[in-house]
């Protein structure tokens, strides 16, 4: 049996006045990716949903983008507000899938709770130290394949390296310090790491019920390369064997962008730069029926150099599909 699973960030995707380019332009443009991506699992990222304030919000934007593909019929897991009043007004995470949902969860410090810190610039500094809470939540996402066996899907957004703002370092968009900067950036990255920490320790919570699982880390990590989330995720990498034992090295995650040649390997362009910063990390069990990766980057426009960034009807993120052969 073939399985393609793929993940790709729409670039806050919505239809409402204010939010970008017209939905019907964005759906011109994105769903012929989509299309193109043909994937089983798809695991999306800045889906924004629609409704007034306290009521229920849906994803009309979404289904409007989904309609006439087949995407249209499969299996869906959101993230939700904690409101009850549907999904996030921005940002939500969404997984599709033509299996049967047998279950969804999302985890926001169920299994790692916000580090407390008191801010050394902010003006006024707070007496006590306040929570630095992730952004979103991890979504994740149990289908039943055909032959009956369980797939773990897990879709994350992490926080993107940018300053977390400081109370009194900021005059608009300009800050008022270097140090305010440098203390809100560390903030983030505080924030990155830790949501990162506990997408790994619900991997490891899967590993416990099932050492073999087929499970999929998907999303925007908001890191590149050997950058600290992605290592955190991913658990011991090479020259970590001596410190583990083989039980514990059988939980590693592989990161399949990496069959794909380094001169393609990138999802993001940034000033010219090339950047890999969005993932699919797998368990052993698919990286042994991994058949190849594909990162869909050859018409991207650059996120800071694009002649009308505003006009941008795409995404500055390229999707990446990944393939499998589960057998029978």
């Amino acid at each position: 049996m073939r399985l393609r699973l793929a993940t790709f960030n729409l670039e806050n995707l919505d239809d409402r006045p204010g939010h970008g380019l017209p939905l019907a332009a964005r759906i011109e443009a994105l769903r012929p990716v989509l299309l193109r991506l043909d994937a089983d699992i798809l695991c999306l990222q800045e889906v924004n949903a629609q409704g007034r304030k306290h009521h229920e919000r849906r994803f009309d934007a979404l289904d409007a983008l989904l309609a006439e593909t087949p995407y249209a019929d499969y299996e869906r897991a959101t993230t939700e507000s904690p409101s009850g009043h549907g999904g996030y007004d921005v940002h939500n995470l969404v997984i599709l899938g033509r299996f049967p949902l047998r279950g969804r969860r999302q985890l926001r410090h169920e299994l790692v709770e916000a580090p407390r810190y008191r801010p050394a610039t902010a003006d006024p500094r707070p007496k006590e130290a306040e929570p630095l809470e992730w952004d979103r939540p991890i979504l994740w996402a149990e289908f039943a394949l055909p032959s009956g066996a369980p797939l773990h899907v897990l879709n994350l957004h992490l926080r993107a390296p940018r300053p977390q703002p400081v109370p009194g370092q900021r005059e608009g968009r300009a800050w008022r310090s270097v140090e305010g900067w440098a203390e809100g950036l560390f903030m983030a990255s505080v924030k990155r790491a830790g949501q990162a920490l506990e997408a790994r320790r619900l991997v490891d919570t899967i590993f416990d019920a099932d050492p073999a699982a087929r499970l999929a880390v998907c999303g925007d990590f908001n890191a590149d390369g050997r950058e600290l989330p992605l290592r955190i995720v991913m658990g011991p990498d090479e020259g970590d064997e001596a410190a583990f034992s083989d039980a514990l090295l059988a939980r590693r995650l592989h990161a399949l962008e990496r069959a794909v040649p380094a001169e393609a390997r990138y999802s993001v362009l940034h000033a010219g730069r090339p950047t890999m910063l969005d993932h699919v990390l797998v368990s052993a069990a698919l990286k042994r029926a991994h058949l190849g990766s594909e990162i869909d980057n050859a018409d991207l426009p650059d996120e800071v150099t694009a002649l009308d960034i505003e006009r941008v009807a795409g995404s500055f993120h390229a999707p990446v599909a990944v393939e499998f052969d589960l057998g029978a």
